[in-house]
């Protein structure tokens, strides 16, 4: 059984307006599925921090995608080797972001966030047996601990990042692993399974 921490729920909004925007930014594939809800413009060049979100992007019809393949800090370089301080990016981020893109490049490149969907604790209980938990991001590491579920320090925990993993120190975790790498393949391989065919 898999149990979510998190719901994602996108934001309501009207249809942006791309006219002043070099490029788009996506920290995540919620992201890019909430936005390209939003419009049917796939006529910018796009900017991902990771492999994944890049394919979600290919996926809803952009044609011009750039990952990162890494972390924030990996898209920032990525979009200072891309853009310049002429350029304005539009960000299509979460309500609460983990961090901030536009002041990461504040003076470099005009960024404008635009946040799209927000992720919100389910508060589900655990289930009675739990062989792992996978923590993808800081607040899916938030939402475990502010649960403080019985049994949690004999679990093993995969974090993401070790950004993610931080919100867990509270909880005294036996087996706390994080991937070499920010993405699902290096999670699944830290918890010691193959990463999935594709």
């Amino acid at each position: 059984m898999i149990r979510p921490l998190l719901a994602i729920h996108p934001l309501p909004q009207s249809e942006p307006d791309l006219t002043p925007f070099t490029a788009l930014a996506f920290t995540s594939r919620n992201g890019v599925a909430a936005f390209s809800a939003l419009t049917p413009r796939r006529d910018r060049p796009v900017f991902t921090v990771g492999d994944a979100t890049a394919e979600a992007a290919r996926a809803v019809g952009f044609a011009d995608v750039r990952s990162a393949d890494g972390a924030i800090g990996d898209l920032t370089a990525l979009l200072l080797a891309h853009l310049g301080p002429d350029d304005r990016l539009l960000a299509a981020v979460a309500a609460r972001p983990v961090a901030d893109l536009g002041a990461l490049l504040a003076g470099r490149i005009a960024v404008q966030s635009l946040a799209v969907y927000d992720a919100v604790d389910t508060e589900a209980a655990p289930p009675e047996a739990v062989d792992a938990v996978l923590i993808h991001s800081p607040r899916a590491a938030e939402a475990l601990a502010a649960l403080k579920p019985a049994g949690v320090s004999k679990w093993i925990t995969v974090a993401i990042s070790s950004q993610a993993a931080i919100p867990l120190e509270a909880l005294a975790i036996a087996d706390l692993r994080i991937a070499s790498h920010p993405s699902d393949e290096q999670v699944l391989e830290t918890l010691g399974k193959p990463a999935p065919d594709v």
